[in-house]
């Protein structure tokens, strides 16, 4: 049968629109229980043997930040929250030399990792991980002209690893 109307080529498009919106949305892609409402971010301290004394009040108010503005999580001080997240910052090395050009560095990097302890208290279970990340920057800088160049990409790319690690299931 040949159809005449062109009304019928619009069917298979309206289904389409159908489907897709009948797609099931969560939070940018974290997965928290429904009973979780609360959550308790620590001060992230800084125990590395290397201290910047930026990173540790940004670090932890960009996860503050990300997770009450991300989640459905409102946040709190109690010890009784739903979940509890705690950080330290365990390794900031800016030591390395990873490139060499005429002899002599060309590109130096900085390590950073922090150690998270993550606790569910609804299921009296606590996970604890590492995250770690390197930074390359210019030999031709000081430690001090590279970390302000750095900072922000540092506590931005730990945060967003942080925040995958707890709420996503991958």
């Amino acid at each position: 049968m040949i159809l005449t109307n062109k009304k019928w080529y619009l069917v298979p498009l309206l289904l389409l629109l159908v489907f897709a919106g009948c797609r099931v949305y969560t939070f940018n892609d974290a997965v928290i229980p429904s009973e979780v409402k609360t959550v308790k971010i620590g001060f992230f301290e800084n125990r590395a043997r290397y201290v910047n004394p930026q990173l540790s009040p940004k670090l932890t108010d960009k996860v503050q930040t990300k997770i009450t503005s991300q989640t459905k999580l409102t946040r709190t001080n109690n010890d009784d929250a739903h979940y509890i997240i705690n950080g330290t910052i365990t390794n900031y090395d800016p030591s390395q030399t990873v490139g060499v050009s005429a002899q002599q560095a060309s590109t130096n990097r900085l390590t950073v990792t922090v150690h998270i302890v993550f606790k569910k208290t609804l299921e009296n279970k606590v996970e604890e991980f590492d995250v770690s990340r390197s930074f390359d920057y210019s030999a031709n800088l000081s430690l001090q002209q590279a970390e302000g160049q750095l900072l922000d990409e540092v506590v931005r790319t730990i945060t967003d690893e942080i925040f995958n690690r707890i709420f996503s299931n991958w």
